[in-house]
């Protein structure tokens, strides 16, 4: 047996450009899912009608599908449209969309659970409108959701998975390959399944750090919830 792993370890460039590749698709569509998710939850609790309706829309109809018909959808049909773009960027885009729409009602319960005294003081002594969103609610919206987007941004990472399913070479699609090359069912899955295992953990770790210096008290994060993929799944 001991040989085996010997063979699996002669891919271990191929795992580590893998991993890198999967965790800039994850930082990049993290970046543009927390950009969407304002935008939606600022447009949600906006007083032009229009808004509302555009952002409601945009969240029922992501959160009601499934991610894997999405990315389907930005890489496969898209370009009957002239809009071709590499598996690459259809998963960033499919991804962050996807996020987005998550993080908008994560950041909609955030803003909300601002009181809303808070706000009229602030309105009392002067304070504009953008003024008031970024000195008063922003810092305690911001402290009350971090721990859901944490969870988020590790359930993305595991999410990229699924861009297997466009031939993209990330960690999954890696394993595939060389599982197909080499036969070694169980090593090379139990390879991947903890190379997953050490990168979320080193996100999670980084992101517990930025929480213990970024607010006062220090916020400690939880242990991460159930998986909202498979709600995901479960809904569609």
């Amino acid at each position: 047996m001991s040989y085996q792993w010997l063979t699996l370890w002669g891919y271990l460039p191929d795992f580590i450009r893998a991993g890198w590749l999967t965790l800039q698709i994850t930082l990049l569509a993290f970046c543009l899912a927390l950009a969407l998710g304002l935008v939606a939850a600022l447009a949600s609790a906006a007083r032009v009608g229009v808004l509302r309706l555009v952002a409601s829309c945009y969240v029922e109809l992501i959160r009601n599908t499934p991610i894997l018909l999405q990315i389907f959808i930005v890489f496969f049909g898209l370009p009957s449209l002239g809009l071709h773009m590499s598996a690459y960027t259809a998963g960033v885009i499919a991804f962050g969309v996807n996020v987005g729409a998550y993080l908008s009602e994560v950041f909609r319960a955030g803003i909300q659970s601002v009181p809303k005294g808070q706000m009229e003081a602030a309105a009392i002594l002067g304070l504009e409108r953008p003024q008031v969103f970024v000195s008063v609610v922003l810092p305690q919206a911001a402290r009350a959701v971090y721990p859901a987007i944490v969870n988020n941004l590790i359930q993305l990472l595991l999410g990229t998975s699924l861009l297997s399913g466009i031939a993209l070479p990330e960690l999954t699609g890696t394993a595939t390959v060389i599982n197909s090359r080499t036969l070694l069912y169980l090593q090379t899955f139990t390879f991947t399944l903890v190379s997953y295992l050490v990168l979320s953990n080193a996100l999670s770790w980084i992101a517990e750090q930025i929480g213990k210096r970024s607010f006062h008290p220090p916020l400690v994060l939880k242990q991460r919830t159930r998986n909202p993929l498979a709600r995901r799944s479960s809904r569609a």
